[in-house]
C-alpha cells in the first residue's frame, strides 16, 4: 500500500491535502519512462510545439494567479502581496525560456585551417542532454519549480521533478497544469520516494543526464559526490548575505530597501539581507532605523492581504532561530528590536547590533527574520568581515561615491554586487550562482535552458570543398 504525507500549513496547521510517496519499483518505472522518451529520439517534442506548450502554460499562470498565490501562501507561507508576485514571476520565467530557445542556436566550427581540415565544412546544433531531475526548495514553491522544469521543457529533456516535503501541492498543480497546456503527462512527472534511499537512487542513476538542486549544502554537496560519470549538475544552497554601508550612504533611500532585503518572506531565502557592516559614524543609526521598521511590520496570516511577514516554514525553525538569537544576546550582542516567538510558527522581526563574531548569527545562515548590523571602522574592515565566512552569494554595497562602490564590487567575494540595493534583488534571466559552499553552476533562465543541452558537431568532407 502506498504511503502517503499530509501537507499542513505552516500558518495554523491546517491540513491543505496530500501527496502519495512511492516505492523503489515506481522510482524505477520513472527513470525507465524518462530514458526512454530520450532514447526514442523520433519521438522527440519539436522545437515549435514546446515553444506552443508554453505560451499556452505562461496564459494559463496569469489567468489563475490569484488560485495559484493563495495555495503558494497557504502550504509556504510567504505572505499573499508577495506570493502574487511569485506567480507573476513564474509566468515570466515560462516566456523567458520560450525567449531562450528562440534566440538560441549553433555555430560554425572553422575548417580548412590546416592541410589535415581540408575539403571539410562543420557545424553544431543544440540537442536535448537527457533526463532531468530536479531536486527543488520550500521557500518560493512556485516559482523555482517553474526555474527547474520549465528549461527542461523548452530545451526537450524528460524531467522527473521531487518537490520541497513542505510545499508539494503547487508543484503537483504545475505539472497538472504542464498537462492541460499540452506536454503529454510522461514528460514531467513527480517523484516523490518514501526514503532517502531511493531519493539517493533517483538523483544518482546513471541514465539522469542532468542535475538540478536547491536546497541545503551538506545535501547537495554530498548528492553531487554520488552523480554519476558525465551527468551534469547545477547546486543553488544558502549565504550569509553581506551588505557594506558607507558613511555617505543615502540614509533615506536605503533603509526600506535593507529592511524589506531582509525580512522578505521572514529572511527564508538564500540571499537575505543578513549582515551589515556600517561604517562607525552611522552604524547605530542604521540599527534603530531598521529596528524602529522592523516593529511597524504586520507579522501573521500569510493569506491576508496587509501581512508582511509570515511563518517560519516549521515549528522546529523558529525553535532554532529563537535559540541562535538568545546566544547572541547572551554574548554581548545589543537586542534592538524583535526577539520574542510570535507564535509556535512564527518571530518576531528582529534587528541585533554588534553580535559577537563567534556567534552562530555572525557564522551561519540564519534563514529566518534577523538581521545584525556590525560598525567598522573602515571599509577595508566591513569587506575583509563579509569575506570571512565560507559561503558567497549575492552582496551589496550602499555609497554615494562612485570609487567606494568600485572598492567595494572589487573586493567582495560574492557573485554579484548589488550597489544601492539589498542583496536579494533577482530577476529571472539574470545569472544567479553560489560560490564555495553557496553551490555549483550558474542559474537564471537562460543559463538552465544552456545547461540542459549539448552542442552536437556535424563535420561533412566534400569533395566540392
Amino acid at each position: 500500500m502506498a504511503q502517503s504525507d499530509d501537507v499542513t500549513a505552516p500558518w495554523d496547521g491546517e491540513r491543505l491535502g496530500s501527496v502519495d510517496l512511492v516505492d523503489g519499483t515506481a522510482v524505477e518505472n520513472a527513470l525507465a519512462k524518462a530514458h526512454d522518451l530520450y532514447q526514442n529520439r523520433s519521438g522527440w517534442i519539436p522545437l515549435a510545439e514546446r515553444i506552443e506548450i508554453l505560451h499556452r502554460l505562461a496564459a494559463m499562470i496569469t489567468d489563475r494567479r490569484e488560485e495559484l498565490a493563495l495555495l503558494a501562501a497557504s502550504e509556504g507561507g510567504k505572505p499573499l502581496p508577495d506570493s502574487f508576485v511569485e506567480i507573476d514571476r513564474g509566468a515570466d520565467g515560462i516566456n523567458c525560456c520560450i525567449e531562450a530557445v528562440r534566440a538560441e542556436g549553433g555555430y560554425v566550427v572553422p575548417m580548412g585551417l590546416n592541410a589535415g581540415s581540408q575539403g571539410r565544412i562543420a557545424f553544431t546544433q543544440k540537442e536535448p542532454i537527457g533526463p532531468v531531475v530536479a531536486v527543488s526548495a520550500f521557500n518560493h514553491p512556485f516559482n523555482l519549480i517553474i526555474h527547474q522544469v520549465a528549461p527542461a521543457v523548452a530545451a526537450g529533456c524528460p524531467v522527473m521533478v521531487k518537490p520541497a516535503d513542505v510545499t508539494p501541492l503547487s508543484c503537483l498543480k504545475i505539472v497538472e497544469m504542464f498537462a492541460e497546456a499540452g506536454l503529454p503527462p510522461e514528460w514531467c512527472q513527480v517523484v516523490m520516494p518514501e526514503s532517502l534511499d531511493l531519493a539517493t537512487k533517483l538523483v544518482t542513476d546513471e541514465r539522469v543526464g542532468f542535475f538540478s538542486f536547491i536546497g541545503s549544502a551538506r545535501v547537495g554537496w554530498m548528492l553531487r559526490s554520488l552523480l554519476a560519470p558525465g551527468t551534469r549538475c547545477a547546486l543553488e544552497h544558502g549565504g550569509a548575505a553581506p551588505v557594506i554601508v558607507a558613511a555617505d550612504a543615502d540614509f533615506d533611500d536605503m533603509m526600506p530597501l535593507l529592511a524589506k532585503g531582509g525580512f522578505y518572506h521572514a529572511g527564508q531565502v538564500c540571499v537575505s539581507v543578513q549582515r551589515v557592516f556600517a561604517d562607525k559614524a552611522i552604524a547605530r543609526n542604521v540599527a534603530d532605523n531598521m529596528g524602529t521598521k522592523a516593529k511597524a511590520m504586520k507579522v501573521g496570516d500569510p493569506r491576508l492581504a496587509d501581512t508582511e511577514v509570515g511563518p517560519l516554514i516549521r515549528h522546529g525553525e523558529a525553535d532554532r532561530v529563537e535559540a541562535w538569537v538568545e546566544e547572541a544576546v547572551d554574548g554581548g550582542a545589543e537586542l534592538i528590536s524583535g526577539g520574542n516567538r510570535l507564535s509556535e510558527s512564527c518571530y518576531e522581526p528582529t534587528v541585533l547590533y554588534n553580535p559577537p563574531a563567534e556567534a552562530k548569527v555572525s557564522q551561519m545562515e540564519i534563514f529566518g527574520p534577523v538581521v545584525c548590523v556590525y560598525p567598522t571602522e573602515t571599509m577595508e574592515e566591513g569587506v575583509k568581515r563579509a569575506n570571512a565566512l565560507p559561503f558567497a552569494f549575492q552582496s551589496s554595497v550602499f555609497t554615494t561615491n562612485i570609487d567606494n562602490a568600485m572598492k567595494a564590487y572589487r573586493g567582495l567575494d560574492a557573485s554579484a554586487v548589488m550597489v544601492n540595493d539589498h542583496t536579494a534583488f533577482r530577476v529571472d534571466w539574470m545569472p544567479f550562482a553560489g560560490l564555495r559552499q553557496s553551490g555549483h553552476g550558474v542559474g537564471g533562465i537562460g543559463h538552465t535552458v544552456e545547461d540542459m543541452q549539448i552542442d552536437k558537431m556535424m563535420v561533412i568532407r566534400s569533395k566540392s570543398l
